[in-house]
């Protein structure tokens, strides 16, 4: 079964393409030239249908695509210190053409301002499908705490400020193997295997 995701992000087609191995995973990019899609829903779950719906039109509009399933993550990093920020606005946290890397220490002195070193915090991931079969969400969650510095090189966008509940390190130092397991974007796509194996 082929999923095209409606995503370029390298770091999230690669974590999803491990995680979906019994899937073949196609990003968008790679079939139509890629194009904005304005996310301007009100939370994760109705960001991740709006990128799913754009791209599932495009598809069938300029390649003639019926019979495809599109796949959209929506996923951020809540912080409690901060009222729940930057939530739905991780990926432009510092700007709107913000890096991972510009975002990710932002956050970090965004809670350095606050005079404290540490504060819990949990990822959202909404995971979106839509087919000709109809339109599917689920969610999944990973708790813990953010640190006001950058620890390890692994992971991508706030990984290397997150320390999983129950770990000491951040998931920027922790193995994949070990992040898979917790990973709110394994969790989601758990649930959302059992929607793509009734299709």
């Amino acid at each position: 079964m082929k999923l095209i995701l409606a995503t370029s992000n390298k770091g999230k087609v690669r974590e999803i393409k491990a995680l979906c191995e019994e899937f073949e995973v196609i990003p968008y990019s790679e079939l139509l030239e890629e194009f904005e899609i304005i996310e301007d829903g009100d939370d994760f779950k109705e960001n991740a249908l709006i990128k799913a719906r754009a791209v599932y039109k495009a598809l069938n509009e300029k390649l003639g695509y019926e019979d495809i399933i599109v796949l959209a993550d929506d996923s951020g990093i809540s912080v409690d210190l901060l009222n729940g920020k930057p939530g739905i606005y991780s990926a432009r946290y510092a700007r709107k053409s913000a890096t991972d890397k510009d975002n990710l220490y932002k956050l970090i002195q965004d809670i350095k301002d606050k005079n404290v070193k540490k504060s819990p915090a949990h990822y959202t991931a909404a995971i979106a499908i839509v087919t000709n079969k109809g339109e599917y969400s689920v969610h999944g969650w990973m708790y813990g705490e953010v640190v006001a510095e950058a620890v390890g090189d692994g992971g991508f966008g706030y990984d290397p400020m997150f320390i999983p509940l129950g770990y000491d390190k951040t998931l920027g130092q922790l193995d994949d193997e070990i992040k898979k397991q917790l990973s709110h974007r394994a969790k989601a796509l758990e649930l959302a295997k059992i929607i793509l194996q009734t299709l």
